[in-house]
């Protein structure tokens, strides 16, 4: 059992937001869904809790209200092994409203920040070789979306 669980909060579209992230990762699944109750303070019946997984790593999405809105100072960041894969996410978490941001950010539809960052790239800005490292960074820095080829470039000089 996990003692640490990431806690979201979204104003009214946790079970929306819980459902689009099981369906983008393996090993991933809602494991409950929890209403209120005549108490409140959301409408009796309504989507209070989403528990869900992304890869096997709980979560629990809040229908909490507008108070408290995403910000980019905390993201989830999902590595990836290839371009296939940095396109796939890009594409699926933009979608229906998400905007694309620098250096490989994202926010999706309901405001939650991602970097979709290849593998490859953490290995080349973490390279001993400086120059080559400040070289990929110099690149990166110029992306959206991160595209490994022009990392490769970058690092060849």
């Amino acid at each position: 059992m996990q003692k640490i669980t990431t806690f979201l909060w979204y104003d009214d579209q946790a079970e929306a937001a819980a459902t689009l992230y099981t369906s983008l990762f393996p090993n991933s699944r809602i494991t409950r869904v929890t209403r209120y109750g005549e108490t409140g303070p959301g409408a009796a019946g309504s989507v209070m809790t989403v528990e869900f997984e992304l890869d096997g790593r709980p979560y629990v999405a809040l229908n909490g209200g507008p108070e408290f809105p995403f910000t980019e100072a905390v993201s989830l960041q999902v590595e990836c092994d290839d371009q296939r894969e940095v396109d796939e996410f890009w594409a699926k978490l933009t979608a229906d409203g998400g905007q694309g941001g620098p250096c490989g950010w994202l926010k999706d539809r309901f405001g939650l920040s991602w970097q979709i960052t290849p593998r490859v790239l953490l290995e080349l800005i973490g390279d001993q070789d400086r120059a080559k490292a400040d070289r990929v960074m110099a690149a990166m820095l110029r992306m959206q979306k991160i595209d490994i080829q022009q990392l490769l470039a970058a690092a060849r000089g």
